[in-house]
């Protein structure tokens, strides 16, 4: 009899069995007892372990806790400009209505709360839509390397495969659009589909409790796409979902020398590790992130190249540089000092210069100075537009002093103030991580020691001591002031930063992905009124998680993931309570 239909017959209750056991022999089994207050340490947790982000990045204050600011903020009289740099989070962009103007040409949304809702993880959708609150989805399109082999979960073979994004549209696609221009792709021919994944145990614990494994299926077609010249067929789409927001200014202290010895003891372990970032011995410049990697870390001046800790394929080493400093600016396409460009590419500048609808469009509309259109206006004639819109479509990315005067010669203006951006930061930077709970109850505390015993713990590392912080001053924050800071500070992010392979269906895009920070995670149902997990959203609650890092044999988490298969009821409850929290 196969598994899977002995699990089937078990779940009917055609069979009984007594409670199953660990097969590890390492796994305790006696339980711990309540006992302690909030704060206090106990048999199992140190006082510290309440306090995730340390002193000085924690809140106490569990009522919206993903939005709180740190105590660094409040201890240094920064609340005002916290709230203030809120506003342009909490905000939607307009194409020309103050004060949040600027939105287009094209954009991914128009605001950051529909991809963070409530600070926190997306939600899974059943269509594609960007003005959904809650879609935290960017779509990931990409084609497969002819050179390389792919195994049935349609994941590269090669351990450093990097398949490459198209280039016809923008590495984070955009599928909204000012009129007249036609966005980039049309989101209406965005087909999401959900289906049913089953493991090798038939999706059946040994004592009948079952569960459930889903993943999506993603297809776009060429007509779809409104650029000149279309992809070539045969482009891969992959969704990733945004974290949540909260501790990412924690994240961004964690030093050099602190990654780097964690790369070395892993590496020591014999785990399996990136080749772009570990050559074997030491890391590679592909960890790297700095000037030599990024024009915009050399317009701010020399800092201090950073190893890479941020996003799901570790692209980013900075918050200053990183994720919301970014995204402020390329997912709304609202421009700033440091920023005179278009988030676009030239497939897309040379279809819109192409089309008479929008040519004759601007012709009619952009005679006025009030216009949003009067910088695509140039001559009024359609040979001037179609050139105008080719030339300022084409304006991306190349952040150099004759892009920036041409960008104001045209007639567009910096969209964000350095003021405004400067309050975004300290505001990015200073928002708190959630206090822990329930360390004092007996089922987390088991939790705890089951989650180490079954080697979780080596890739969600527990704590991380901060460095001196400090963090990179582009050139507009330099010119503003400080940013909240995070010296030497204990902190509990359960990750240790760097990429791993779970081989899942319909993978990430490179097969390697960060360990995703564990912290907060548990009153995501109770900020956000969803609790998704995983990059894609396949996962909706811990099991279901858990259970995808053991799909695969050939997941680097697989052997941790049939330790927690094996475990009675009891222990795999107690495991996912303690995720819940931290």
């Amino acid at each position: 009899m196969k598994l899977s239909d002995f699990c089937k017959l078990l779940c009917a209750g055609a069979v009984t069995l007594l409670p199953a056991a660990c097969s590890d022999d390492d796994v305790a089994s006696s339980l711990p007892v309540d006992g302690g207050a909030i704060g206090e340490a106990n048999d199992v947790f140190s006082a510290a372990e309440w306090y995730p982000g340390g002193e000085l990045g924690t809140t106490t204050n569990e009522q919206g806790c993903y939005e709180n600011e740190s105590p660094w903020i409040t201890q240094n009289g920064m609340t005002q400009t916290f709230k203030e740099g809120e506003n342009s989070f909490e905000n939607n962009f307009t194409v020309a209505t103050a004060p949040f103007s600027g939105l287009g040409p094209a954009w991914v949304r128009d605001g950051c709360l529909k991809c963070h809702p409530s600070y926190g993880h997306g939600w899974r959708q059943e269509e594609y839509r960007a003005d959904g609150y809650g879609n935290g989805y960017l779509l990931v399109i990409y084609r497969q390397d002819a050179d390389k082999s792919y195994n049935e979960n349609g994941n590269a073979i090669a351990a450093n495969a990097a398949d490459s994004y198209i280039t016809e549209v923008t590495g984070m696609p955009q599928t909204k659009a000012m009129s007249p221009f036609l966005p980039p792709i049309d989101e209406e021919q965005i087909d999401i589909q959900w289906l049913p994944a089953t493991d090798e145990h038939g999706n059946c614990f040994p004592d009948g409790e079952t569960y459930e494994l889903i993943y999506p299926e993603v297809s776009i077609p060429l007509t779809a796409f409104n650029t000149n010249p279309k992809p070539a067929e045969g482009y891969q789409v992959r969704l990733e979902s945004t974290i949540g927001m909260y501790g990412t200014g924690l994240i961004d202290a964690i030093d050099n020398d602190s990654l780097i010895a964690q790369y070395r003891h892993e590496a020591s372990l014999g785990l399996p590790l990136n080749p772009s970032f570990w050559d074997g011995s030491d890391m590679t410049t592909g960890a790297w992130y700095g000037p030599a990697n990024n024009a915009m870390w050399a317009a701010g001046g020399t800092p201090e190249p950073r190893i890479r800790r941020f996003t799901y394929t570790l692209s980013r080493g900075s918050l200053q540089d990183g994720p919301g400093a970014n995204a402020i600016w390329n997912i709304t396409n609202v421009s700033r000092s440091d920023r005179r460009a278009f988030y676009s590419t030239a497939a897309w500048a040379k279809a819109m210069s192409e089309n008479d609808d929008v040519i004759k469009a601007i012709q009619a509309q952009g005679a006025s100075p009030l216009s949003p259109l009067h910088p695509y206006y140039a001559n009024g004639t359609e040979e001037g537009i179609s050139q105008r819109v080719l030339e300022a479509l084409s304006l991306s990315k190349t952040y150099d002093a004759t892009t920036y005067a041409r960008y104001h010669e045209m007639g567009f203006q910096d969209e964000m103030s350095d003021a405004d951006y400067y309050k975004f930061m300290v505001w990015h930077r200073g928002l708190a991580v959630p206090q822990a709970r329930d360390l004092d109850k007996a089922e987390v505390k088991r939790g705890k020691q089951l989650f180490h015993q079954i080697g979780c713990a080596t890739c969600h590392r527990p704590s991380w001591t901060t460095g001196d912080d400090n963090y990179w001053r582009d050139a507009v924050v330099a010119s503003q002031g400080e940013l909240p800071r995070y010296a030497r500070q204990v902190i509990w992010p359960y990750s240790d930063f760097i990429q791993h392979r779970l081989d899942m269906k319909n993978d990430v895009r490179t097969g390697w992905c960060r360990t995703t920070p564990l912290w907060g995670r548990g009153l995501s149902l109770q900020n956000t009124g969803h609790e998704d997990r995983m990059h894609d959203c396949r996962a909706r609650n811990e099991i279901e998680a858990i259970m995808w890092h053991g799909y695969s044999r050939r997941s680097d988490a697989y052997e941790s993931a049939q330790r927690f298969y094996n475990l009675p009821k009891a222990d795999r409850d107690a495991i996912v309570a303690f995720i819940r929290a931290i």
